[in-house]
């Protein structure tokens, strides 16, 4: 992953720091938002045995990856913080 460099022509460390925080904060209330719209028995059994387990599934691959968007995020963030400290 590559990782912004703080020089004098660029952003600068506090520009980049809170866009990484809001696009965080933005991905974790998604985050919660698609939790609460996690599937139902009740909305799938008409169409089958399987139909449920396999909404089930394509949701945790959504969470999943927006799972992973975030920790890319957050990674980004650290590192950013750390190259400072150096």
């Amino acid at each position: 992953m590559k990782i912004p460099t703080i020089h004098l022509n660029g952003s600068g460390k506090a520009r980049l720091t809170s866009q990484l925080e809001e696009a965080h904060n933005a991905l974790t209330n998604a985050l919660e938002k698609l939790q609460d719209a996690a599937p139902h028995g009740r909305d799938y059994y008409p169409q089958g045995d399987d139909a449920y387990t396999e909404a089930a599934r394509e949701h945790v691959s959504r969470l999943s990856r927006l799972l992973a968007v975030r920790d890319e995020l957050v990674a980004m963030w650290e590192a950013i913080e750390e190259v400072q400290r150096a």
